[in-house]
């Protein structure tokens, strides 16, 4: 039963993202406010599909955190869901790093590209940092939410990376304020998995993180504590030894 669900959702997904890619095409000459809820339609249609195919459900805990001015957002990474989440449901814009040679796939590379978020050249290396504090302050002006997945890749459930300072730099440089979200989307869509799992996905937002009141590394330690902590209160059983 999983594998059809998941054999439908898929089939689903590759019938309507190229015409939906057209059209993102079609409209690229609107403004970007836009083509920006343009374009937000099909991933909220996947988020609907994966509820309503696939049987995942999702809440959202702690909007009242959300600040009205621009901010930075470092995020827990489990799977593709909050990629698509986060654009069909946060209040505010939001702008992703990611390589620009993204900018090349076919049809989702090319919606991509006109969203304008913050695109690096990786080629670039030790620069790479220059250009989101660079590209990321012109969208933070924008009154846009960079988000930034401060463990730099999708991680499994119960598990832990290693904490980049790339978003706290990029929040410390323009004084912006840091949002910690956890979430644990991994618990019904695991990395690279083809069959998804029914369920609920819970979005954590947590206190804003003053970056004109802590030093850099504060700031992303004070981020790191609370995104792990509750992780561990929104699935104990991942972390036993908490329990112990």
């Amino acid at each position: 039963m999983l594998l059809l669900r998941a054999l439908l959702y898929q089939l689903v997904l590759i019938i309507t993202v190229i015409p939906y890619s057209f059209a993102c095409l079609l409209w690229a000459p609107l403004p970007l406010d836009w083509r920006y809820r343009l374009t937000r339609g099909w991933p909220r249609f996947a988020i609907w599909s994966a509820r309503h195919i696939l049987g995942i459900r999702w809440q959202i805990i702690g909007t009242e955190h959300l600040p009205k001015e621009a901010a930075v957002l470092l995020s827990k990474h489990q799977s593709a869901w909050e990629t698509l989440f986060f654009i069909a449901y946060l209040p505010q814009q939001v702008c992703f790093v990611y390589k620009r040679e993204l900018h090349r796939i076919p049809f989702f590379g090319w919606g991509l590209a006109l969203l304008r978020m913050i695109p690096i050249d990786r080629r670039q290396g030790r620069n790479a940092m220059a250009q989101i504090e660079k590209i990321g302050g012109l969208r933070l002006r924008e009154q846009r939410w960079p988000i930034l997945f401060p463990e730099g890749t999708r991680i499994a459930p119960g598990k832990k990376g290693r904490y980049k300072m790339g978003g706290a730099l990029l929040a410390a440089a323009h004084q912006a304020k840091i949002v910690p979200i956890a979430l644990n989307s991994g618990e019904c869509w695991p990395r690279n998995a083809f069959i998804k799992t029914p369920g609920l996905i819970t979005v954590s937002f947590g206190p804003p993180i003053d970056t004109r009141e802590h030093s850099t590394e504060q700031a992303n330690r004070l981020a790191e504590a609370w995104i792990e902590a509750e992780m561990r209160r929104l699935n104990p059983e991942r972390y036993p030894e908490t329990n112990a």
